[in-house]
């Protein structure tokens, strides 16, 4: 660390530890500049010292510390204020607010110490000229702490009332502070539309929109405007997470975990800021901090997971139960000092409403990964077993009715059953029951059980049913893999259903049931058939035959019964299905999107929707595959309509993610969102964040980006990135996350971390067999570098970017790179020469191009890009001339000239769509000119592009428009070159040569 010697040296210092992160450290290399300072023997310096450790100090959670540098700042001034100048007299004024907002937050500063202070405040500010809308601003704060709500209310009025001057908080900053009293006064709807400026970008500061982010999120939720919520939460946070002095803002978004079913995400806020537990600085936000804690440790505690190990203060291990009492009892001690030093009890009331806060929405998606807690299970449903008191036949009827009708529950009812059946006498048929629907939850390994209900239902004296459950034993046989086998096995309870039924000693549903095993069996024969014919066994046309001929046995059972039984609509309806797909084995896919319509469409005729659903789904795949996207998209919603509730987890995620892709794909990316979010979060419901969830929030990211919410995306992309994988998901995915996220983090400004990003994502590219992604990408990793300062960096990017262009023959690409290459070689010592090299050989390539083009429309774009390339040539010289020395600079300016001249020259040749390209070169030729003292030509150039554009006053005023050329787009355009050349008119006329 060099010494400082001098003032500038010390100012330098000053500036570079204002650009470092808030935190200790920046604030003890303050208080080494300020003995540095000292020593240098100059008021001035030791005054801008104190005020960049004070600045630093209220940047940081060591606020408590500011008071020292004021006092000594404040007693400077009343005996020496012709040491300040203007800069430091406004500083030592404007800090007033600082020191005022801070004492309220140590509750060891008696409150006649403020009321004095502020006092003190509001008589400087008068002597100083200053309005009072500074002072009644922070008599505001003091009330609204204390409670005194009549007078922060008075105050409030006073504060918006006077005039704004220079004093005045920031506009960011006020609305916030305004907007924040009306949610505190439960106004939550006036509050939003303060905050909304600053939501919105309109008004920013250093940190804002930072807090006023983190305060919308509570009125947000209590307005119901959960999409906001979020949204402002993903944003918000990523601008918080690096502030060490945002405590408060901090509590607020982990608040918002812990009222949204969001308790992992707040767990995982903690675990980032371990220091928020202790910092001891800044009590009020300890307060706001400790509260939101005891928040979500009850929270986790009332899901039944009080024994989880949680972060917390640094020393111990915590359970959330254990960390619930101290955050409690940490927050009700800072609050009751407060209400001891303002004499009332409201803060402490404050601290305990806050507390104890109920959940505002059960469960809120946010797209991002995380693993919710699992809660322990619910207590088991008491049955009549449990009690004591079995209750048979109502147990039993109800167990049929929901069987009988098909509904949902029933496997939980027959569970029920067979609880309180233990060690009960009942009757065969009864046991052939339970035994029939245990057997059906046991899939391949309810054989056994069906055996067992075919041997009651014929002790009861029901051959019928027990034929029904010998077929159904032969079906498990063929899902366990034995196909044949199960073919023998249910021939036999075929032949004796149908004699059955021919003598009316069975019913057609006991029928129905025999067949449609039967059915379902040589469907599965016909599926090991596409792989070929075996030794013994027929072939694949043969196989699909006998299969559509023993559904279509089904169907001409059933046809004109189902209205009678909802079982046979079902029979009806799967038997409908089974022809889709039997048609789908055979190749005809049209004909098997129709049928599986068809069958899904009588499910819900039926009244049984929810089984029309994996139908509906095998048709938008289909649909999807024959190019029909309408189609497709129509399944997909009819699929989650019908499912409903009794959807699954991984089905509901599948259906989501999936309609998300089409909707996305016709340019629908605000939907496409919402679907791809309800895909992440079912797939986290459902235990497969890693896999399916990675891919829902890899696309939820893509379709934010569209939508230029590039704060929300990053969050998202970012959350994906860890789960994804070249073996589940493919290193295309890896490539396009890391390249959207590099997107979103150089629109943010991060431009560091998008180069990081970028090359990442190059060095995986790198290796494909394709290289124009690999290009690409090493050129944005240029943008980036250049844009994050460094030079050399973003040099060996684009060179090699124009290494891969060159072998691609992307000209357009390589020029590019060439001239960025250019604007970078600037920067260094022996700059000027390398970028001229690097510039000439981007004209060279345009020109070779544009003479070996293959047709008139490549040629037309080879003559843009040399246009543009001219232009580049010239700003270049010039920027070039500003550091040569005296003698060459009107030289330089007569080539940056000609360049400008050659590039008006190129751009006139591709007519009106390259008019405003033409007439910017002229523009910046006309200032040349007048550099150069030629001020007739300078006229002469601005009253070329004013006739270039003569004529030209929009539609709406009954101009006309160029061809090529659209009102809209346009017209700010035509108005900016209109404007500059009447400038230069007037400049160039006001010295006539």
């Amino acid at each position: 660390m060099s010494e400082i010697t001098d003032f500038d040296a010390l100012r330098r210092a000053m500036a570079e530890n204002s650009g470092q992160p808030e935190g200790p450290a920046r604030n003890a290399r303050a208080e080494e500049l300020l003995t540095a300072a000292e020593k240098l023997s100059i008021p001035l310096a030791v005054i801008e010292a104190l005020g960049h450790q004070l600045k630093v100090y209220n940047y940081s959670s060591e606020k408590g510390k500011m008071f020292v540098p004021f006092a000594r700042l404040l007693r400077m001034w009343d005996e020496r204020p012709e040491d300040f100048d203007e800069y430091e007299t406004h500083s030592l004024h404007w800090v007033f607010k600082w020191v005022s907002s801070g004492m309220l937050d140590q509750p060891h500063i008696p409150l006649a110490s403020i009321e004095k202070w502020l006092g003190e405040m509001e008589h400087r500010y008068r002597l100083a000229g200053h309005s009072e809308r500074a002072v009644r601003s922070s008599e505001h704060s003091v009330a609204a702490h204390v409670g005194d709500l009549a007078r922060a209310e008075r105050a409030y009025a006073a504060w918006l009332a006077a005039d704004r001057d220079a004093m005045a908080d920031c506009h960011a900053c006020e609305l916030h502070g305004q907007g924040w009293w009306q949610a505190e006064r439960g106004r939550d709807a006036q509050a939003l539309e303060l905050w909304r400026p600053v939501l919105e970008g309109e008004y920013t500061c250093a940190h804002e929109p930072h807090t006023a982010l983190a305060s919308s999120l509570v009125p947000l939720l209590r307005l119901g405007r959960l999409d906001e919520a979020r949204a402002n939460h993903l944003r918000g946070f990523r601008l918080v997470r690096a502030m060490e002095s945002m405590r408060g803002a901090y509590a607020e978004h982990v608040e918002f975990c812990a009222l949204t079913g969001n308790e992992a995400r707040g767990l995982e806020l903690l675990a980032e800021r371990p220091a928020y537990f202790t910092d001891e600085g800044q009590p009020q936000s300890k307060l706001e901090f400790m509260s939101v804690v005891a928040l979500l440790m009850d929270r986790l505690t009332g899901l039944g997971l009080g024994d989880r190990q949680v972060p917390g203060p640094a020393g111990r291990t915590w359970s959330a139960r254990e960390l619930a009492t101290h955050a409690r009892a940490e927050a009700l001690a800072l609050a009751v000092r407060f209400d001891e030093r303002n004499g009332t009890t409201y803060v402490s009331e404050r601290a305990r409403a806050r507390m104890e806060q109920r959940p505002l929405v059960e469960r809120l998606p946010l797209g991002v990964r995380s693993v919710r807690p699992v809660p322990v299970p619910p207590p088991p449903v008491v049955t009549a077993a449990a009690t004591g008191q079995p209750d048979m036949p109502a147990l039993l009827a109800e167990a049929r009715r929901l069987s009988d009708n098909l509904r949902p529950g029933a496997v939980e009812a027959w569970a029920a059953v067979a609880e309180a059946a233990e060690g009960v006498e009942l009757d065969p048929r009864d046991r052939a029951e339970i035994a029939d629907h245990e057997a059906m939850g046991r899939g391949p390994e309810g054989a056994a059980l069906f055996e067992r209900a075919a041997r009651l239902y014929a002790a009861a004296g029901d051959p019928g049913e027990a034929l029904a459950a010998r077929a159904r034993a032969a079906y498990v046989g063929a899902l366990a893999g034995d196909v044949d086998a199960a073919l023998a096995a249910v021939s036999g309870p075929c032949d004796e259903i149908l004699a059955l039924y021919a003598a009316g000693d069975t019913g057609v549903r006991q029928t129905a049931s025999v067949l449609m095993a039967r059915a379902r069996i040589l469907l599965r024969r016909a599926h090991e058939a596409g792989e070929g014919p075996a030794e013994g066994r027929d072939g694949p046309e043969a196989v699909l035959g006998e299969a559509e001929a023993a559904v279509r046995e089904v169907i001409a059972l059933v046809e004109g019964r189902t209205g009678e039984d909802v079982r046979l609509a079902a029979r009806g309806a799967e038997a409908q299905a089974m022809l889709a797909e039997l048609a789908g084995l055979g190749g005809d896919l049209e004909t098997a999107a129709g049928l599986f319509a068809r069958g899904a469409a009588a499910f819900v005729a039926a009244g049984l929707p929810w089984f029309a659903v994996e139908y509906e789904a095998r048709l938008a795949s289909l649909a999807h595959h024959l190019g029909d996207m309408a189609e497709a998209e129509r399944a997909l919603r009819a699929a989650l309509e019908h499912g409903g509730a009794h959807l699954e987890a991984p089905g509901r995620a599948q259906l989501h993610l999936q309609l998300a892709e089409l909707v996305g794909g016709r340019g629908e990316a605000a939907e496409a969102a919402r679907h791809a979010l309800e895909a992440a979060h079912w797939a986290d419901e459902a235990g497969e964040g890693a896999t399916l969830g990675a891919w829902a929030r890899q696309q939820l990211g893509g379709f934010l980006l569209r939508q230029g919410r590039w704060a929300e995306a990053a969050e998202v992309l970012e959350s994906a990135l860890p789960d994804l994988t070249a073996e589940t998901h493919g290193d295309g995915a890896i490539v396009q996350t890391q390249w959207w996220l590099g997107d979103c983090l150089s629109e943010l400004g991060e431009h560091r971390a998008a180069a990081e990003r970028r090359l990442q994502a190059a060095e995986i590219a790198r290796h494909w067999p394709e290289q124009h992604d690999h290009a690409t990408l090493a050129h944005l990793a240029g943008e980036s570098l250049g844009q994050a300062g460094l030079a050399d960096e973003a040099d060996r990017a684009y060179a090699r970017a124009g290494d891969l262009w060159r072998e691609l023959g992307n000209v357009h690409g390589l020029v590019r790179s060439l001239r960025a290459r250019a604007w970078l070689a600037l920067r260094t010592e022996d700059g000027p020469a390398a970028a001229r090299l690097l510039m000439a050989d981007a004209v060279r390539q345009c020109e070779a191009a544009r003479d070996e083009a293959a047709d008139e429309e490549s040629r037309q774009g080879f003559v843009a890009e040399l246009g543009h390339t001219h232009r580049q040539f010239g700003d270049l010289l010039a920027r070039a001339a500003e550091g040569d020395g005296e003698g060459s600079v009107p030289a330089v300016f007569e080539e940056a000239l000609s360049r400008l001249l050659r590039s008006a020259e190129v751009f006139a040749s591709l007519g009106d769509g390259a008019l405003h390209s033409r007439t910017g070169a002229e523009l910046t030729a006309g200032w040349l000119e007048i550099e150069l003292g030629r001020l007739t030509d300078a006229r002469a150039r601005a009253r070329a592009v004013l006739a270039a554009y003569d004529g030209y006053g929009g539609t709406e005023s009954g101009g006309t428009i160029p061809e090529g050329m659209n009102d809209d787009d346009d017209g700010e355009a035509v108005r900016a070159r209109r404007a500059e050349a009447e400038h230069m008119l007037r400049v160039a006329t006001a010295d006539p040569d």
